[in-house]
């Protein structure tokens, strides 16, 4: 069979993908091709509307867009708008609605107190001070030191359990570093974002516009490998597991991925808000997502939307990252291979790539920042 001629090739056509071949199709008017193994562009990131409702949904699970990059902000600008969405988050224990991040309505009503900033605090210190350490050995200890054992175990710990299947005390630490704690009623789930909201037309069309050139052609339901019926002339940028590309070669990165079960309620409002945490044990799922408060400027119907969200074990749909020192080491040696393996013309980054837990903004920046990289070698 005759190879297929390209410039480009790019492996995944989530936002990293499709950022770079955007740019390097208008910037370097080179030719690109994307493959990708599911049968629509833009990764976790795809959103689309149900049927029964016509509510728009994103299909892996809430995402919300958020910055403080103002280069991410500048370049994303162009490609759509968002609406006023401001994210909260609320978790549900024993039959009662708290907020989450835990914040000192949270710390009042699950105590049952009337704190001010200062007292909240200064409670919160006593419940914790045995628990401070130099260094914490993993995500349990780091949890305890920072807010106690009775909020940990009402909020945290068995949810950790849910999400990440595995006991909190074999997770590192550095996984508590995202749940921030607040001694103000501030609500908002981000802080202080240069830019907050939902693509307008949903994010599925951020990608048809990112991809919308005649130098760039998508090819879906196609898993890639290295030997394959394409030749390229200057790189190919995989954006997907190194451990896939390389045929487990050091063994399996461990990953922890989701599904999701939608069902449609006779109600206008189930939840009264986008998602709601359920961190007891005795629910095998983790959130309920209720889509339809992602646009407050449309109008839907008397029907709505809920998708339940269950944690799974490491399959083809890999979502997090179980960032313990093994699988970092086993990682680097996958990384370090591909690096030494040059005359192979092949690069990689994003998310599951790095290996890492990226927000969509952090991944639109690692994108711009290896493109201009790419400029640089093929001006």
């Amino acid at each position: 069979m005759k190879k297929i001629k390209t410039d480009f090739l790019i492996v995944g056509s989530g936002l990293y993908g499709c950022v770079i071949a955007e740019r390097i199709s208008s910037i370097l008017k080179k030719k690109v091709i994307i493959l990708e193994k599911r049968n629509h562009i833009g990764g976790n990131c795809y959103s689309e509307v149900d049927k029964n409702t016509g509510i728009e949904y994103h299909k892996y699970g809430t995402h919300i867009f958020h910055t403080s990059i103002k280069a991410v902000w500048d370049y994303l600008k162009d490609f759509t708008k968002f609406n006023s969405y401001r994210h909260q988050v609320l978790t549900k224990y024993k039959s009662k609605t708290y907020q989450l991040p835990i914040n000192l309505e949270t710390i009042n009503s699950f105590f049952g107190k009337n704190f001010s900033p200062s007292q909240a605090r200064d409670f919160v210190t006593r419940q914790t001070k045995k628990f401070y350490k130099n260094n914490y050995n993993n995500f349990e200890e780091k949890a305890l030191s920072q807010i106690g054992e009775k909020l940990y175990k009402a909020f945290i710990k068995y949810y950790t359990f849910k999400q990440w299947g595995k006991d909190p005390k074999n997770l590192p630490p550095s996984i508590f570093n995202r749940l921030p704690l607040r001694f103000n009623y501030n609500e908002d789930y981000y802080k202080n974002p240069f830019i907050q909201g939902i693509p307008l037309d949903g994010y599925t069309s951020i990608f048809k516009r990112l991809t919308e050139s005649s130098k760039i052609e998508v090819i879906y339901n196609f898993n890639y490998e290295y030997e394959n019926n394409f030749k390229v002339k200057y790189l190919t940028i995989y954006t997907g597991p190194l451990d896939k590309l390389l045929k487990n070669k050091f063994g399996k990165l461990e990953w922890r991925s989701l599904g999701f079960k939608k069902e449609v309620i006779n109600s206008e409002d189930y939840q009264g808000t986008s998602v709601i945490n359920y961190p007891e044990i005795k629910f095998n799922y983790t959130r309920i997502h209720e889509p339809r408060h992602l646009h407050p400027e449309r109008k839907y119907g008397k029907k709505t939307l809920i998708i339940k969200e269950y944690p799974k074990v490491n399959n083809s749909e890999p979502y997090y990252p179980i960032n313990n020192s093994e699988n970092k080491e086993r990682h680097a040696m996958y990384k370090n291979y591909l690096i030494k393996n040059k005359n192979k013309k092949i690069i990689f980054g994003g998310r599951l790539a790095d290996y890492a837990y990226y927000d969509m903004d952090m991944t639109i920046s690692a994108a711009l920042n290896k493109f201009n990289i790419i400029k640089k070698i093929f001006k």
